[in-house]
């Protein structure tokens, strides 16, 4: 594995908004994908009072070789949570809020009303605030992807991750085509949901490849994307191949956003969730 280059290299500083923002989730009982996951920017985003809240547990029905969320036997739902995650919200004043969780293959619905109960009482807690959740894929359900649909969140986010090449190595347990129709079916006729996409960069990928998945979203209607510098959480996950530079990152910012895409977020620390309120105009 290369060596990290200087440009990702992220310096660390406790601030009073990073230790409430743990305080209130430790008080509710709350978890996040930027702990669980180990994202790098959970400090910066923690210090802007802000944070994207992990559902259904830590444990997660899939082992994808990229991701640092725990694989393993998955807990019980615990139905007191989507109103936890909307008093959360609702005590941290945010105006754009990003929901996801770890894969419930174990579900009949993948969790999908778990989803819709999440966004209903963040709704009435929060009625100013605007909803993102990004979702598994269901096993390709669509009745579960309708019933996320149906609680009318603002955007619905599936990441496809990699390009199709890498499938097999990176998501084994995920198939490219059945994640192109998610964001398909995110777009129904009459649908006035967003549709969003995020994916990691310096797995092995080539230029053209990369060009090649963004038409693959844009021939099923995404409209928002995310670019990463994939950043292996071990030595025991797959390996990074390659570092991005900077201005290749602008590169396929300006190229996806000249192919079609209404909003790119391109650069190194993206990650699906990160300022991610900039698609609206909010931050």
């Amino acid at each position: 594995m290369p060596p990290k280059p200087e440009w990702l290299r992220v310096r660390y500083a406790q601030t009073p908004e990073l230790e409430a923002v743990e305080t209130l989730l430790d008080s509710l009982k709350l978890n996040t994908v930027c702990k669980e996951a180990g994202c790098p920017n959970c400090v910066e985003c923690f210090s802007r009072k802000t944070a994207t809240f992990l559902i259904m547990g830590t444990n997660c029905t899939r082992n994808c070789r990229f991701c640092n969320v725990k694989s393993g036997d998955p807990q019980e739902l615990d139905p007191g949570e989507p109103g936890r995650a909307a008093q959360a919200v609702r005590e941290l004043g945010l105006k754009y809020v990003v929901v996801t969780s770890v894969t419930r293959d174990d579900l009949p619905d993948g969790g999908a009303s778990h989803f819709a109960q999440t966004i209903r009482e963040i709704k009435k807690a929060s009625p100013g605030t605007v909803i993102e959740v990004l979702i598994p894929d269901f096993q390709g359900d669509c009745d579960a992807l309708q019933t996320v649909a149906g609680a009318n969140p603002a955007v619905i986010s599936h990441n496809m991750e990699t390009v199709r090449s890498l499938y097999p190595a990176v998501r084994p347990q995920a198939q490219y085509q059945r994640s192109l129709n998610v964001i398909k079916n995110i777009k129904l006729p009459g649908s006035y949901i967003r549709s969003k996409s995020g994916i990691m960069v310096g797995l092995g990928e080539t230029k053209t490849q990369v060009f090649e998945l963004f038409g693959d979203l844009l021939d099923v209607g995404c409209e928002f994307l995310t670019i990463g510098q994939y950043l292996a959480p071990s030595k025991q996950h797959m390996p990074v191949h390659e570092y991005i530079e900077p201005p290749l990152f602008e590169e396929y910012g300006s190229i996806a956003k000249e192919m079609g895409f209404k909003y790119v977020a391109s650069a190194p620390f993206v990650r699906s969730s990160y300022h991610a309120g900039q698609a609206f105009g909010l931050d």
